[in-house]
């Protein structure tokens, strides 16, 4: 068999089937283990015990599937044309979700065409035994890609590539065949430290270190409990996921924009407002909410997104209205968010009339307005 030639036939495939980029790695990740363990020994994994219960497997991926000796490695870009970054952040009164999550659940799409391309190396090598993984395992999928070519890895832990930024996602197929692998790309990130100054919660606490316990996504995601007070006020109006640290990074100046329709924006769900949203029941939740990724969170922790960014919104009786008739609906973590929320709005509502006030007895003095 002609390993080299099947390898360019590989990433032929691959893009045909609408990976935007496919490299191959050999499976050690020994490198890896010191620091994995050293991040979870500090507690930086926060609530997601899966990750310490797994620990020495995600550094041994020829264990998730006996045979394999290679990883296919392959990403497919996410961001849509119409992404309206900065409409939706500067309003207060908007929901911001992550623009990874505005379409159709990636993980389904990525691993049918994973299969698909195994499907096409198994016709031309039947001696193939192949597994696909779209964050179904515990894979260390970013120190793959990077072994594989595919970018390096950013300060904010993320991949980068020069000519793709971040906006994408990624995959793999373990393969029991010993193909060529590909060689690292340079990183590239210099002095720029852009993603550490614009974390709204400081979670990146030193160049390629996330502390999943401050971080927005995990905050919103993977956290089920209450959200750490403090870090409340920080999370403004994103009520799934973040993107900041992307937005910022000078090289997604170059990011592609998908060309899949599944990941076209939602209606519902792309600058949605915030009181629309605080309204669906869950029925309205799980129905509108089918087949994307942010159903997975699950009713309550919507909810709980949802009040704290209402605390977070401009002042509007309308938000204490709503707050007020939705406690009770859900749980008592609900409603902790919601008195919090309520507080805050109650707050906004006394500095405006303080202010309006001072305003008023500064013109009937004759004093300057900004007296």
């Amino acid at each position: 068999m002609n390993f080299h030639q099947l390898a360019e036939d590989i990433k032929r495939w691959g893009q045909e089937l609408g990976f935007q980029k496919v490299g191959i790695t050999d499976l050690d990740l020994s490198s890896e283990r010191e620091a994995l363990q050293r991040w979870l020994d500090a507690g930086m994994h926060g609530e997601m015990e899966y990750m310490q219960r797994h620990a020495e497997l995600r550094t041994r991926p020829e264990q998730l599937h006996e045979g394999s000796v290679r990883a296919i490695s392959v990403r497919m870009n996410y961001l849509p044309a119409e992404a309206g970054f900065a409409k939706t952040l500067k309003n207060s009164r908007l929901g911001y979700i992550s623009r990874y999550a505005l379409g159709r659940d990636y993980h389904k799409l990525m691993r049918k065409r994973l299969k698909q391309l195994g499907e096409k190396i198994k016709a031309a090598c039947d001696d193939l035994d192949y597994r696909p993984f779209v964050d179904s395992a515990p894979i260390l999928e970013r120190p793959l890609a990077v072994k594989a070519g595919l970018g390096w890895t950013g300060k904010h832990t993320l991949v980068l590539d020069e000519q793709g930024g971040s906006w994408f996602f990624l995959g793999e197929l373990l393969v029991n065949l010993p193909l060529p692998t590909d060689k690292p790309v340079e990183e590239k990130c210099g002095s720029c430290k852009a993603c550490i100054t614009i974390c709204p919660t400081q979670a990146i606490v030193e160049p390629y270190k996330l502390d999943a316990r401050r971080c927005i996504s995990y905050l919103t995601i993977e956290l089920k409990s209450a959200i750490p007070e403090e870090l409340r006020p920080l999370i403004g109006n994103r009520i799934y996921g973040c993107d900041d640290c992307q937005l910022i990074c000078p090289w997604n100046r170059y990011a592609q924009l998908t060309d899949e329709d599944d990941f076209a924006p939602r209606k519902d769900l792309h600058a949605p407002e915030l009181l629309t949203l605080w309204n669906w029941d869950e029925a309205t939740f799980l129905k509108t909410t089918e087949g994307s990724p942010i159903r997975r969170i699950g009713f309550a922790s919507w909810q709980r997104n949802l009040a704290v960014a209402l605390g977070n919104a401009a002042h509007d009786p309308a938000i204490i209205e709503a707050l007020q008739a939705r406690r009770g609906a859900v749980n008592e973590m609900v409603d902790e968010h919601i008195d919090w929320a309520l507080t805050r709005q109650r707050n906004k509502s006394a500095t405006t009339t303080k202010q309006v006030l001072r305003l008023t007895r500064a013109v009937e003095k004759g004093l300057p307005r900004d007296a």
